[in-house]
């Protein structure tokens, strides 16, 4: 399965998800499976998101409370949950703000270690 159907396979299972990303922390996409209908411009959110996360990752190794897992931002209209893969790679799950997020945080971490050894090969 590639990781376009693995996201996909995400996407579908939570209610509210309107997309989902495997990312470098460099800001370039892995690959994604964002619905057609939505007109949120995920690649300027997803950049500015892994401008972020590199911050946030920086900290927790300067203050040595181990290696970040997960971050979860809350907007308005917008819930988005992010799994670190490994040193380079993250997985990110846009929902609308009513979205399952237990089941989207869930599912993320069920899959991140399929990703990372998708990511290996």
């Amino acid at each position: 399965m590639s990781f376009r159907e693995r996201l996909k396979n995400i996407v579908e299972q939570v209610d509210g998800a309107i997309g989902a990303l495997i990312m470098g922390y460099d800001g370039i996409p892995i690959d994604e499976c964002i619905l057609p209908d939505v007109s949120l411009d995920v690649q300027l959110l997803a950049v500015e998101y892994a401008t972020l996360l590199k911050e946030i990752k920086r900290t927790v190794d300067v203050l040595k409370t181990g290696g970040m897992e997960e971050v979860s931002i809350s907007t308005g209209e917008l819930r988005v949950v992010i799994r670190a893969l490994n040193e380079e790679f993250f997985l990110v799950l846009l929902m609308v703000k009513d979205g399952n997020f237990g089941l989207g945080r869930y599912l993320l971490r069920l899959n991140a270690s399929v990703f990372r050894e998708m990511l290996q090969d």
